[in-house]
């Protein structure tokens, strides 16, 4: 996934989901659960909390991992920055 290694997809009704020996990375469609006009979330999960305006949420849902909620409204969205905490959070889910 983006030059990050050989991430396994797995796609859902309800989203496309990346995993390492673990899932990082996931990528949904928010009007099936909430009124809003944002096309997708990319959801990335990582084993710290990264304090950026960028994203719409940040949870900590179990030790050790923080999921972090990013609003993309177009392609250009999933910048270098994004690609960096994609890295990350794939090195992470090894």
């Amino acid at each position: 996934m983006l030059s990050a290694g050989p991430a396994v997809e797995r796609t859902t009704t309800s989203q496309v989901a990346f995993r390492n020996r673990r899932g990082f990375a996931y990528i949904w469609n928010p009007r099936q659960h909430l009124k809003t006009e944002v096309p997708a979330v990319l959801s990335i999960a990582l084993p710290r909390r990264i304090q950026s305006a960028r994203f719409k949420e940040v949870v900590h849902p179990s030790r050790g991992v923080w999921m972090h909620h990013l609003e993309l409204a177009t392609a250009d969205d999933v910048d270098a920055e994004v690609i960096e905490w994609l890295r990350e959070a794939f090195e992470a889910a090894s």
